[in-house]
């Protein structure tokens, strides 16, 4: 699992001193016939779950981290595969080819998203104390799985895409929303958050939007040049507060 996430030393010590405490595993799993390959991590039983949904380069040790930081502070972390096993692409052509299959197929990416709520069940991942989270595409991946009614306390998306497909609302969503977004964010504009904040409030569904000044699209991700300590920093205090308070 290989991402553009040269951590330095700096920005890991933001996070943790001295290594991680708790061991994971990368985990095979199916869905409908069909392979997948997902990491899980958890403290002890019976942790509140987080399920983690990748961006567009699929699974990689970006999201391992950010599943062993979670971990650290007492929670368990299902990061699902919503591309298949062995398939991580790092071409921008093939990335927008999965991510694209599976905007075209929300059917799909919803029981994709299930399966691994089941897979993280079947380890023993306590799914009646969760929630989903996602980065970039996984955060449009969490708004989805929002909006497909699942039976979870909150959905969290860091710098991800906003936008309600046509015929989709929130009237089914259980849980409350959180959102991270950049007030650069030259990917996602603004309109879409100001649209998603309509919706949301018309469902009747609760919800916290945070916007961070200069924040470009992917602000959190280690070692890229879009990446800003500050808005990461605080972004997943909010995140952590969050947590505890679910």
């Amino acid at each position: 699992m290989k991402k553009a996430t040269a951590c330095l030393v700096a920005i890991c010590g933001l996070y943790a001193a001295s290594g991680w405490a708790v061991e994971g595993k990368e985990v095979a799993y199916e869905v409908n016939g069909q392979p997948y390959q997902g990491y899980y991590i958890s403290p002890g039983k019976d942790a509140p779950l987080v399920l983690l949904m990748h961006d567009w380069d699929g699974l990689t040790d970006y999201e391992v981290k950010r599943a062993q930081m979670l971990a650290d502070k007492g929670y368990a972390v299902f990061a699902a595969d919503l591309f298949g096993a062995g398939v991580r692409p790092t071409e921008v052509e093939d990335r927008r080819q999965h991510t694209g299959e599976l905007y075209k197929d929300r059917e799909k990416m919803r029981a994709l998203m299930q399966g691994a709520l089941a897979a993280a069940k079947n380890l023993g991942g306590n799914t009646n104390d969760a929630v989903a989270m996602g980065y970039c595409f996984g955060g449009a991946a969490v708004l989805e799985l929002a909006r497909s009614g699942a039976d979870m306390k909150g959905f969290v998306t860091f710098h991800g895409g906003l936008a309600t497909p046509e015929g989709q609302d929130y009237s089914q969503t259980k849980g409350d929303v959180l959102v991270f977004h950049g007030a650069a964010d030259t990917a996602i504009p603004m309109t879409d958050l100001v649209a998603l904040s309509e919706s949301l409030e018309k469902a009747g569904v609760d919800n916290e939007l945070i916007v961070y000044s200069g924040a470009p699209h992917a602000f959190t991700v280690f070692g890229s040049d879009r990446y800003r300590e500050e808005a990461d920093r605080k972004s997943w205090a909010r995140f952590l507060t969050y947590l505890a308070e679910k």
